[in-house]
């Protein structure tokens, strides 16, 4: 079932009434899996069940990480939410294009926390960051209903949709895991030859990197080609 591919995950959520809201919208429209990135209330708590009503279910299964990037292995989409557009080499989509989504891999639906959002950083890990209209005079949206408006426009979306298999195999996309793999083993050398020179410079210069990485939707065979050259350039740098 599409509807088991898809995963919500909160980064950073500051506040259990929004955690416990965020379980109930996914369980409202037929979702179940959730997860959290270093939340700042413990984690489960009573107020976060009080206010999940009936998904307690969804926070008992639910899974705890400390940082992003062991988040997503296990994801081959991760889309971003955000209020507003970014100066990056990412595709911004809407609403109405979740539709060109493939719902038959694992799809990941990332929300940044309540105060701050998603930074730069965390959007260079996605492949699409999601922008939800609202009156250009209050674009600011809560999690929980940032969330909530998501999950029943995909639960419609699944509804009416008929995803057919793809016939050819000529083409597979590399997973999260196989980019995100291949990104360290290519950063790993550059630091091995130093070419991070400029230290203030390196954090911008691995954003970069990442967006390149993920902008060029590598099939799972380029990825592998890929990390051969990068492990062969490290060699020759030994």
């Amino acid at each position: 079932m599409a509807k088991n591919n898809v995963t919500f995950i909160l980064h950073k959520p500051q506040l259990s009434e929004n955690i416990g809201a965020c379980a109930r919208g996914i369980k409202n429209f037929g979702f179940s899996k959730l997860i959290l990135i270093d939340p700042k209330p413990s984690f489960p708590n009573d107020k976060i069940i009080a206010t999940s009503v009936g998904a307690k279910d969804i926070i008992k299964k639910s899974k705890v990480y400390s940082n992003l990037e062991n988040t997503i292995d296990k994801i081959d989409i991760l889309i971003a939410t955000s209020a507003r557009y970014r100066n990056k080499n990412i595709k911004h989509i809407e609403l109405k294009d979740l539709k060109k989504i493939n719902f038959r891999k694992k799809v990941g639906f990332l929300f940044g926390s309540e105060a701050s959002g998603l930074s730069n950083h965390e959007i260079t890990y996605t492949n699409y960051t999601l922008k939800i209209s609202t009156d250009k005079n209050f674009k600011s949206l809560n999690l929980s209903h940032s969330l909530i408006i998501i999950a029943q426009h995909i639960s419609t979306l699944l509804s009416k949709e008929k995803f057919k298999k793809n016939k050819t195999k000529k083409f597979k996309p590399a997973s999260k895991k196989e980019i995100l793999s291949m990104t360290n083993l290519c950063i790993k050398h550059l630091n091995q030859i130093n070419f991070f020179k400029q230290k203030e410079k390196k954090p911008i210069m691995l954003e970069n990197l990442r967006n390149i990485f993920y902008k060029m939707e590598l099939s799972d065979k380029e990825t592998r080609i890929l990390s051969s050259v990068f492990a062969s350039l490290g060699k020759k740098a030994d």
